[in-house]
């Protein structure tokens, strides 16, 4: 079985195209989802985040998703902190899922393949290109925020162009080019591997 990431930037369109290869019974992993869910469940991990950014961090047991976010998206070493514990477990399970899979391959959707050395235990790699102003328009009107705060989020990631020049395959997401076909195109291709 193939294992197959899949990435680009934020706004990018990357969930979109992962529900186009789940339409073509293909197994994703959604990293972002399942680490969301590993900060809210993973007793060892929440007591690292308490101890880190403080009994705010959560309430009611739930992570304080927008106090974290802030913290992190302003402070590079607190985003190293976060993504030093929540990596590791985020891949573990990964792995897992992947074992359970019966299908020719699977997608691992993933903002980060290449900023945590992930693709090292990927056969390939897609990326979903999307030119940076309308990334920019999609991440606004998605996550209700201001410009400024999507750029920030920006910086957090590879160059959207050296992201794009690492990967195995690229689907272009930028309004000019039909989705679906790509896909299709792209599927039938990956079944061919052996």
């Amino acid at each position: 079985m193939l294992k197959v990431g899949l990435t680009g930037g934020i706004g990018s369109g990357k969930t979109t195209v992962a529900h186009v290869f789940e339409l073509l019974d293909i197994p994703v992993f959604y990293a972002d989802t399942v680490a969301k869910h590993i900060m809210n469940e993973d007793e060892n991990l929440k007591k690292q985040i308490i101890a880190y950014f403080g009994e705010s961090s959560y309430i009611n047991g739930m992570l304080n998703r927008p106090l974290i976010s802030s913290a992190v998206f302003q402070d590079e070493e607190k985003l190293n902190f976060l993504n030093s514990i929540i990596h590791p477990a985020t891949l573990r399970a990964a792995g897992t899922w992947m074992e359970k899979q019966t299908s020719p391959y699977v997608l691992k959707e993933a903002a980060l393949i290449f900023e945590t050395g992930s693709q090292e235990e990927l056969d390939y790699v897609i990326g979903v290109y999307a030119p940076q102003s309308l990334r920019i328009q999609r991440t606004m009107q998605r996550d209700q925020t201001t410009r400024g705060a999507v750029l920030q989020r920006m910086r957090n990631q590879i160059n959207e162009e050296m992201k794009m020049k690492l990967c195995d395959f690229i689907i272009y997401n930028d309004e000019q080019q039909l989705v679906i076909p790509q896909v299709i195109a792209l599927h039938e291709k990956l079944l061919g591997i052996k």
